[in-house]
């Protein structure tokens, strides 16, 4: 029992014991033994367990007396010890001694449940105890230790305080209470700490239990949200996160999956180290199968991650093979060829699903051409076409719905046309784009012949995504021996699938102008019986479609029509049922667009279709759904419907001269003029087109290519053309739409998307058009309309539109001055154009609040005081206004300049007085501001002007009506007087 003893080495007696406590003598016992002139219950209380009967008396006794320890000898005990060391034996006769035998040896049913480690049981028994009595500190003591052990700090620091309220000078309770504090700070500080919290969300997502529940869905957007900060995603990376968020993936569940994808996302993010560790610990292969799953959030997800995989290893190739943080690593660019080669091997592998492949391409449409032709290195291209171009043709070639072909949707097949076209327009010399041809011709071949039936289709298939892409291959692949004969031949097949591919490859084929006329020799009579005959709406609305491209044919030339007069019209009319069809599905309504987008050439056309308030739309309802291919149709019916194609009236002895020669001359439908234009423009606003680009312009898909971007924008200029359909175009979230467009795409639709803003900025306030911070976002758009390739119309609402700017604040002045607009716009204010000149002093003069602009009036070298002294001398009115606003702002700023004034020219003294004679109010407050400032400037300066007429001027000025004018006149002759220089009027005047 000795031996047994001394693990109890935790014990403490009860109140005014502790470790100094005195025993009987004034020394305190020894440890393990039992106190000399121990009572009844000394084992127990040898123990720290006090007997039934010592319980019972202690009941008897008041609660406030304190016994010495030699009678009693009450001790708490602490289980810490007990927890690890000690035999199995003597835990073992300790808890014989202990078990609970009878109903009134409840004291003791805490202590065997603590010494099992069944904490609780503990808890339990101890809360039972204390039910019966508050005040029972023992009780609440064991409850504490059950609660420390079962991590509940919170409530066992409650009970410890209760006993320490209790029993005041017990320095065990006070001493386990730090201990307990101690553990509650540790713990907060861990667990606001980056690596708790990582560690916590984890344990949250890994738990199977918490299937399911709003606790792990705020897991892992926490997890989102801390790995998009650098800090916190460096946290994660080297808290083994990488590992963790792998055994997320592996659980196949969608919402663990998209939680570790967008969490991957922010590790690897601008970090090409992370991205190379990440790569390596999942495994790019692993990385990139997660596109091809079915669930379409979480194949959005990995393609999101493995862009930002990408620029990343993308980014580090132009650093020369360094992270963010200068680490050195391995080669970037291998690693760039691995991930592709992964994506290209994607692309044929069965199993993947639709969207998966067209995620894929989408990827590849992004990352392998060149950013911009400037840059020579196009190896990567190069590398692509040789190792994966029969890869993309396999995915263009196939037929959406028989078994055994690849899973592809339309949007796929036009995701791998955007790729070639992508791909052949990266091309720099003519030896690259013949191997890209002959590789096309080959794998044509390799289908055409010897293929049987299948063959010939998948070749047509294959021939028809050429067409849609680089059209120049397409058109070289049509020209191969059979082709066109069997695309002709299987246009009158009785199999549906067949008649579809043919009819598709006779559409795409009549976009050259040779080509269409020889298949209006040869087929129409073919498509008319198609049309006519066929019982499958998908065969007609492709077959109909076709007869309106070669119908289409002469373009906007009234002149040259394919059809009778009429037939146009008719086939826009069955264009405009079967579009307004709800019944059909959004892939075949979508050739019903693209007929029209053919059609709207003839202006007949046009003003039937926008007075169809339900063809209308239907259009816009279909451009806003998920079928992405009809995008480039509805911009172009758009696009034609509003005449905002380019134009160029012809020079009228030219026609003369083409006429005498014989030669055709293109002409313009009557119904193509400017009002009907106009017209046609306020019927689609009213029908909400705008809010339909809108949403076009939004759309993260490859449809929306440059070339489609271009189309927007033209039909945006064409809608802000007028001014009262500005405040239209900006309700409905034009202003937004612009500013992307006018930042990506081609240099045309750039420019257009600009002016368009420029319109907008000049006519309404900036700050309600363009809310927020988007309103930085358009200085640089403007700015690129100041260059000199740019028309003079597009240089002068430019500097308007940058005028209107640059008086908002001076953070967008600086934004103006940061684009490095100042030196053009200085360059303007010399041209000879009088508005532009005009508008190009206005903007100065609102720039000239900055310090910058200030600086560059004050140096010393340049004429830019002069030209404003000599620009506020002009006829042209509003020339001068803008140029002495500008003289008055930079003089009341920089008082420095006042002395440099009549150094600058020797008219500056006819000039000043001719703005305060100016019956304009505006240009002699100007005046007025200017000589004041000069006045004040210096007493020289000041003596120089009252000895000139001007004091005889200021004079009249400051006895007129109250307002600016006068108030600066009258402010002028009071320095002057308190210089000394001029006497005040005997009425004090």
């Amino acid at each position: 029992m000795r031996g047994l003893r001394r693990r109890l080495d935790g014990l403490y007696p009860g109140p005014g014991s502790g470790r100094n406590a005195p025993g009987p003598s004034g020394s305190a016992p020894e440890p393990g033994r039992l106190p000399p002139q121990a009572g009844e219950g000394a084992v127990c209380s040898s123990l720290g367990l006090p007997g039934p009967r010592f319980v019972h008396q202690a009941k008897a006794r008041a609660p406030t007396r304190h016994l010495p320890s030699q009678a009693t000898h009450t001790c708490y005990m602490s289980f810490g010890p007990l927890g690890g060391g000690g035999s199995g034996e003597s835990r073992e006769q300790l808890c014989f001694l202990l078990v609970p035998q009878k109903g009134d040896d409840q004291p003791l049913r805490p202590v065997f449940f603590l010494l099992q480690e069944d904490y609780d049981k503990a808890e339990s028994e101890a809360s039972k105890a204390i039910d019966k009595d508050g005040g029972d500190v023992k009780a609440l003591y064991r409850r504490s230790q059950a609660l420390e052990k079962l991590g509940r700090l919170d409530q066992a620091v409650l009970d410890l305080q209760r006993c320490v309220s209790l029993e005041p000078k017990n320095k065990v309770f006070q001493e386990a209470l730090r201990n307990i504090a101690g553990q509650i700070q540790e713990k907060v500080r861990y667990m606001s700490s980056t690596d708790a919290k990582v560690e916590q969300m984890f344990q949250i997502l890994l738990d199977p239990q918490e299937k399911g529940t709003e606790k792990k869905q705020k897991a892992s957007q926490n997890l989102v949200v801390l790995a998009r900060e650098d800090a916190g995603a460096e946290k994660i990376f080297r808290s083994n996160g990488v590992q963790l968020l792998q055994r997320l993936l592996d659980t196949g569940e969608p919402d663990l999956m998209l939680a570790a994808l967008r969490t991957l996302v922010g590790i690897c993010s601008e970090h090409q180290s992370r991205t190379v560790a990440t790569l390596s610990v999942l495994g790019t292969r692993r990385v990139v199968s997660i596109l091809g799953v079915e669930n379409q959030a979480v194949s959005l997800a990995a393609c999101h991650l493995l862009q930002v995989m990408f620029d990343a290893l993308k980014e580090g190739v132009k650093k020369g093979f360094r992270g963010k943080e200068g680490a050195i690593i391995v080669d970037p660019a291998r690693e760039l060829k691995v991930l592709i080669s992964n994506l290209l091997e994607l692309l044929t592998e069965v199993g993947v699903s639709g969207q998966g492949r067209g995620n894929a391409l989408t990827l590849l449409i992004k990352v392998v051409p060149r950013k911009s032709p400037k840059d020579p290195n196009n190896s990567l291209t190069l590398w692509v076409i040789d190792q994966g171009l029969k890869k993309i043709l396999e995915v263009g070639g196939s037929v959406q719905d028989p078994p055994g072909e690849l899973t592809v949707t339309a949007n796929s097949r036009m995701s791998a046309s955007i790729l070639l076209s992508k791909l052949f327009d990266d091309l720099r010399c003519d030896a690259e784009r013949e191997n890209f041809h002959r590789l096309c011709e080959n794998y044509i071949k390799s289908w055409f012949e010897g293929q049987g039936l299948a063959g010939k289709l998948r070749a047509i298939q294959t021939v028809s995504c050429l067409l849609q892409g680089p059209c120049d291959a397409g058109n070289r692949a049509l020209e191969l021996n059979g082709v066109m004969e069997s695309v002709i031949a299987l246009c009158a097949s009785e199999q549906e699938e067949e008649q579809l591919v043919a009819v598709e490859a006779l559409i795409h084929a009549a976009g050259k102008a040779k080509r269409a006329s020889f298949i209006t020799a040869n087929g129409v009579s073919l498509l008319k019986d198609l049309y006519k005959r066929s019982e499958k709406d998908r065969i007609r609305i492709r077959a109909l479609v076709g007869l309106c491209k070669l119908g289409s044919a002469g373009g906007t030339d009234f002149s040259m029509k394919q059809f009778a007069e009429g037939s146009t019209l008719k086939l826009a009319k069955q264009c405009r049922k079967w579009l307004c069809n709800d019944q059909m599905d959004a892939g075949t309504r979508r050739w019903a667009v693209e007929g029209l987008a053919y059609l709207t050439f003839d202006a007949d056309v046009k003003e039937e279709f926008v007075e169809d308030e339900a063809a209308l739309k239907a259009l816009f309802q279909l451009s806003k759904s998920e079928e992405r291919s009809v995008l480039f149709a509805v911009a172009s019916a758009l696009v034609n419907c509003t005449n905002s194609y380019d134009y160029e009236e012809p020079d009228p002895k030219m026609v003369e001269l083409a006429k005498y020669a014989k030669q055709h001359v293109p002409e313009q439908h009557p119904k193509d003029k400017p009002s009907f234009v106009r017209a046609r423009v306020k019927k689609l606003l009213a029908a909400g087109v705008v809010s339909a680009m809108t949403c076009m312009v939004k759309t993260e898909s490859p449809v929306l290519t440059s070339s489609c971007r271009e189309l927007l924008s033209r039909v945006f200029l064409a809608l802000v053309e007028e001014v009262e359909d500005r405040g239209t175009v900006v309700a409905q979230g034009g202003g937004k739409a612009l500013i992307p467009l006018a930042l990506e795409g081609t240099d045309v639709g750039q420019t257009k998307a600009a002016q368009a803003l420029a319109k907008l900025t000049i006519t309404s306030n900036p700050e309600m058009t363009f809310p927020g911070e988007r309103i930085y976002e358009v200085v640089r758009p403007l700015v690129s309309l100041l260059h000199l390739n740019c028309s003079g119309l597009q240089n002068f609402e430019a500097l308007m539109a940058l005028t209107n700017l640059a008086g908002i604040s001076e953070r967008l002045r600086q934004k103006i001055l940061k684009e490095k607009a100042v030196p053009m716009i200085e360059g303007y204010m010399f041209e000879e154009h009088e508005m532009i000149r005009r508008a190009a002093t206005e903007c100065m003069c609102n720039l000239a609040m900055s310090k910058e602009v200030q600086d560059l009036f004050e140096a010393t070298g340049n004429d830019r005081l002069k030209l404003l002294v000599l620009y506020s001398g002009e006829d042209d009115e509003l020339l001068r206004r803008a140029a002495a606003g500008g003289l008055a702002m930079l003089t009341s700023m920089r008082p420095s300049l006042c002395s440099r004034i009549p150094q600058v020219t020797t008219h500056w003294l006819e000039i000043l007085q001719a703005l305060l004679l100016s019956p304009n109010q505006e240009l002699q407050h100007r005046g007025a501001v200017v000589v004041l400032n000069m006045v004040e400037a210096s007493r020289e300066m000041a003596s120089t002007l009252m000895e000139s007429e001007v004091l005889e001027i200021l004079s009249v000025l400051a006895k007129g009506k109250e307002g600016p004018v006068a108030r600066a006149a009258a402010a002028s002759l009071g320095k002057a007087v308190e210089y000394g220089l001029i006497k005040p009027s005997q009425d004090g005047e």
